[in-house]
C-alpha cells in the first residue's frame, strides 16, 4: 500500500460509503453547510437577545430566548453530522460561517425587547424558507434521510416563529 505524505492526505477525497452518488453529497452537503452557517448565526443572534433583554417581560422573554438558543445550538451537531455521513466537509471556523451566512447579525448597543421578538420571527421564518429549499435538494437525489431530519427541523421552526408570534402581539 502506497504511503501518501501529509499534504496530499489533507488534500484526499473522504472515502465516506453512500449510494447517493458525488453529485449529491456535493449539493446536499452546499445547502446543509449553508443552512449550519445560518443556525449558528441565529443560535447567537438570539443569545444575544436573550442575555440583553430587558423590561417588565424580562424572566418569560429571557426564558423563551434561552429555549429557543438551546434547540437551535442541538440542531448543528446533526446538520454536520450529516455533511460528514454524505462524505462531505462541513464548516472549520467562525469566519466561514460570517462567510456563509445568510442571517444578518445585530449589534447594536440598545434593541427593545418587541423588536427583538419581531426580529427573531422573522429570521426564523427565513431560516424555514432556506430548509424546505434544502429539503428540494434532498429530493431530488432521493436523500430521504436527510429530507427526514429537515422535516423535524422545520416544525421546531415553525414552533419558535409562532411562540414568537404570540409573544409580541399587543
Amino acid at each position: 500500500m502506497k504511503k501518501l505524505d501529509p499534504r496530499t492526505r489533507r488534500m484526499a477525497p473522504l472515502q465516506t460509503p453512500t449510494d447517493l452518488g458525488s453529485q449529491a453529497t456535493k449539493d446536499v452537503s452546499a445547502a446543509l453547510n449553508l443552512l449550519l452557517a445560518d443556525v449558528f448565526a441565529l443560535y447567537m443572534k438570539t443569545k444575544n437577545f436573550h442575555w440583553h433583554v430587558s423590561g417588565p417581560h424580562f424572566r418569560d422573554y429571557h426564558l423563551l430566548l434561552d429555549e429557543q438558543a438551546d434547540q437551535l445550538y442541538a440542531t448543528t451537531d446533526p446538520i454536520a453530522e450529516r455533511v460528514r455521513k454524505l462524505g462531505g466537509t462541513t464548516l472549520r471556523s467562525i469566519g466561514q460561517i460570517h462567510r456563509l451566512q445568510r442571517v444578518k447579525d445585530n449589534d447594536a448597543d440598545y434593541v427593545t425587547p418587541g423588536d427583538m421578538l419581531a426580529e427573531l420571527r422573522e429570521d426564523n421564518q427565513a431560516l424555514v424558507a432556506r430548509m424546505r429549499e434544502v429539503h428540494v435538494a434532498c429530493d431530488e437525489h432521493r436523500d430521504v434521510a436527510t429530507a427526514s431530519l429537515i422535516e423535524v427541523w422545520i416544525d421546531e421552526a415553525e414552533r419558535r416563529v409562532w411562540f414568537l408570534y404570540e409573544t409580541g402581539r399587543k
